[in-house]
């Protein structure tokens, strides 16, 4: 007698967290269901394209079905969920940029927050034991780990305090804080993804990500971080480094590790749990100082202009205090290293350009 593999829907599935994950879970048997209409390209324009990833997923994975449609669409959504039920959602869809949020407020909160509803009250109604893991954002905390104490080095910020010294836990403060009409509009995500967990009982968990990247991101200006500064070093192009000196910090996790993080959740579920995924001090650097390390990798070295003007709720310095996704799962780490995931994301740039 043969059992029905499990199944898992995943939304975003053409970008970089939301395509990792579909990869993993094929690779164990898993039948994977991708929804995704490309909205990036709408929010970024040509550069953010992810139809190339849709065409990947399709022509190399065994048991994955693309869905084309927009989360905001709640009929749909019900729809769909309704007729999958499936064994696990995991939500990667997006409008993830602060700084386009706020020329398109009503767009930005319609996916972000609206978007998560329709999923989670569709979950609610037809799948409520499935694990719901949502991919939320370090921006929930806007700027306030500025107010933390620097101390300035060489070539980046860190944090003085010593109690400051694993990065920022769970319990940080979100409140008197400017987040950006995004982190605004994620904050509400965020928020009704945990009290689904603890309200109706579900299992749900939000990560809230530090820098998450990867070779398979079609990063942009407005974001993708090492990605779009990968691109900018092999296209020859000038990179603006926006305020804070260039040393500002930030944590960067591999999407492998987000994935296998999100596999160790769906297999020893929580109910509305939220946990700070990013890359730790230990993958952490500044823009100065991942120049270097794209250098390094490709031979090329880096033109830059610098502004005076920091992107508005933009962190000085934040690297993820990884100690309660290590207690909670401690058979999950940090597998793939700052300096591999430069080293991967440079070679599939090179590839890329090869190609076009």
């Amino acid at each position: 007698m043969t059992t029905n593999p499990r199944s898992i829907l995943v939304t975003g599935s053409s970008g970089l967290i939301g395509s990792e994950v579909c990869v993993f879970f094929s690779e164990r048997g898993w039948t994977v269901h991708g929804v995704d209409n490309n909205q990036r390209a709408i929010f970024f324009g040509p550069q953010g394209d992810t139809r190339w990833n849709q065409q990947r997923l399709q022509t190399s994975l065994r048991g994955f079905e693309h869905h084309e449609l927009d989360i905001r669409d709640r009929a749909g959504v019900q729809e769909l969920i309704a007729r999958l039920r499936p064994d696990a959602i995991v939500h990667t869809a997006a409008q993830p940029s602060h700084d386009r949020a706020a020329a398109i407020p009503f767009d930005d909160f319609d996916t972000n927050a609206v978007g998560t509803l329709n999923l989670l009250e569709a979950a609610r109604l037809f799948c409520p034991e499935s694990p719901f893991v949502h991919m939320s954002t370090n921006k929930v905390y806007g700027d306030r780990p500025n107010t933390l104490p620097l101390h300035e080095l060489e070539t980046r910020w860190d944090f003085a305090a010593p109690g400051d010294a694993y990065g920022i836990a769970e319990d940080f403060p979100i409140d008197q804080s400017k987040h950006s009409l995004f982190g605004a509009s994620k904050v509400a995500a965020d928020i009704m993804v945990q009290e689904y967990g603890r309200y109706f009982g579900m299992p749900t968990c939000c990560l809230r990500g530090g820098c998450l990247t990867g070779p398979n991101h079609s990063g942009v200006e407005l974001h993708g971080f090492l990605s779009y500064l990968v691109k900018a070093n092999v296209e020859g192009r000038t990179y603006t480094v926006f305020g804070y000196k260039g040393k500002q910090v930030r944590d960067n996790i591999h999407s492998f590790d987000v994935a296998r993080f999100i596999d160790a959740f769906i297999a020893a579920p929580r109910c509305g749990e939220v946990y700070n995924i990013g890359g730790g001090k230990a993958n952490s650097c500044s823009i100065l100082e991942a120049f270097s390390l794209v250098e390094e990798f490709s031979g090329k070295r880096q033109t830059y202009v610098y502004s005076d003007t920091h992107r508005i709720g933009d962190h000085i310095c934040y690297y993820s205090d990884l100690r309660k996704m290590r207690a909670h799962y401690p058979s999950w780490d940090i597998s793939v290293s700052l300096r591999e995931t430069i080293r991967q994301i440079v070679a599939a740039t090179l590839a890329k350009q090869s190609v076009d």
